[in-house]
């Protein structure tokens, strides 16, 4: 080949940083097994016994989980994993801790110890981990998923209705959310809501330039047709369907915020947010007049000090924890945040505040908004629509979920019964949330991944053949 015909393609290959992943995998067990020696310390004044096979579990679970990578997404986001493997296991360290209170509390009144929760949030853990390898395996594209955009919406709707049903169906706190098969309960809502992003992004790669045409202009807004409203009307109406038949209001703010981010995302219209804020807005005025329990978390929120010993007992005492905790905490094992209802779910961020202080909370919220960042970068980096809409989602959903609960938490917003991302005790999270990771990391690799050399043109192919 002469010189004048050469093409010299410059390929930059990305670094797959899998060392850089270990390193920080090892520093996550690290704090890991520094915080639970700490908390028994602080309690007890004793090292746990067993804190090798402890330590050997977590390292062992991550290390298979590092190795999956290496094998089945190595150019995935080297940042990904080891961010949610931290907070996973921080908030295993938190439930152990309540769990030392739990026990003590079980022995002073001279009752069996029960069941430490944390021994059960370790094996969701290992679910969650192992369904983690299985859908980085199993999916190897994630457009593979764009074909099943309808299927995904049937599975979504009937997940939400099964706790609906008279046999397995159950409330609990007031939430009718779980099924319940004898010992055993489950929360359907968080496998919903993987399928709803799935058919959200795969319905508006489709429609996005029908909903992103404008035909009205009011105040400067560009408003869509009116036959394009159909699909922002179905999610309120599915959102309000949630919170009057499930009364759950942390998951119908959850869907509805989702969809509403998913379409400013596709159309790139603020006219949809407007909307969208209109829409929130009716809604929740309505459950205000129409639901006496959404009145009761008003009234908890606004003035939580005029029943602090009844209905407000809750976000009272997340209050007094907090307040206790000041800047640097307490230290774990030293505070008393099993004073606090659902400490080990609902207000594991109480817990955190209380023992870490604000230092320590706002350390765990920059770990979610790089958790976060990387999403929003693997959503930006795909190269594909579907890809940018789904990692998108998945991203908008974690975000949506951290600001309902620590929203809760500090009266910021009402109480919404949402779980925090990896951290609160609960199976049915926990194993969508690793969910929601493996399908990032997916959608990260096939971005990051270098491209196939490009194939030669049939004439450029018989040119070197002539040249030959």
């Amino acid at each position: 080949m002469s010189g004048a015909n050469a093409v010299t393609v410059a390929r930059t290959t990305p670094r797959r940083r899998r060392f850089a992943e270990l390193f920080l995998l090892i520093l996550a067990i690290g704090v890991a097994a520094a915080g639970y020696i700490a908390a028994n310390l602080g309690f007890s004044g004793v090292v746990p016994t067993g804190v090798l096979t402890v330590v050997g579990a977590f390292g062992a679970l991550f290390l298979l989980a590092h190795l999956a990578v290496r094998r089945l997404a190595p150019y995935a986001d080297p940042l990904l994993l080891p961010l949610a493997a931290f907070l996973n296991l921080l908030g295993l360290v938190l439930i152990h801790r309540l769990d030392l209170a739990d026990a003590d509390r079980a022995e002073r009144a001279g009752r069996a110890a029960p069941s430490p929760d944390a021994l059960a949030q370790l094996t969701w853990t290992s679910i969650g981990v192992a369904l983690f390898i299985v859908v980085l395996f199993v999916l190897r594209d994630h457009r593979v998923l764009q074909r099943f955009t309808y299927t995904a919406l049937a599975l979504g709707i009937v997940l939400l209705l099964l706790p609906l049903l008279p046999v397995i169906g159950a409330s609990i706190n007031g939430a009718r959310l779980w099924l319940r098969v004898g010992p055993f309960s489950f929360q359907p809502a968080e496998i919903a809501k993987l399928c709803l992003i799935v058919f959200f992004a795969g319905y508006l790669v489709v429609k996005r330039e029908a909903l992103a045409t404008a035909r009205t202009h009011v105040f400067g807004l560009d408003l869509p047709r009116g036959r394009d409203l159909g699909p922002l009307f179905i999610a309120w109406a599915v959102s309000m369907g949630v919170l009057v038949f499930q009364r759950d209001l942390g998951t119908a703010l959850l869907f509805f915020g989702l969809f509403i981010s998913l379409l400013y995302v596709a159309t790139e219209r603020r006219s949809w947010l407007v909307l969208g804020g209109v829409l929130f807005v009716i809604g929740a005025t309505m459950a205000y007049f129409a639901f006496g329990h959404v009145r009761e978390r008003f009234a908890i929120w606004l003035h939580p000090f005029d029943d602090p010993a009844g209905s407000a007992f809750q976000i009272v005492q997340s209050m007094f924890g907090l307040a206790a905790g000041g800047v640097l905490g307490t230290g774990l094992g030293i505070g008393n945040p099993q004073f606090v209802p659902f400490a080990k779910t609902d207000f594991i961020m109480a817990t955190a505040g209380e023992e870490l202080g604000l230092a320590g909370l706002f350390a765990i919220l920059i770990v979610y908004a790089i958790l976060a960042q990387r999403g929003f970068r693997t959503a930006v980096a795909a190269r594909d629509a579907f890809g940018t809409l789904l990692a998108g989602g998945l991203s908008i959903v974690l975000v949506l979920q951290v600001f309902i609960v620590v929203g809760g938490v500090t009266r910021l917003i009402p109480l919404t019964g949402l779980t925090t991302p990896f951290m609160s005790y609960g199976g049915s999270s926990l194993v969508a949330n690793w969910v929601i990771i493996a399908l990032l990391m997916r959608i990260s690799d096939s971005a990051r991944r270098p491209a196939p050399p490009p194939q030669p043109t049939r004439d450029e192919a018989l040119t070197q053949v002539v040249q030959l």
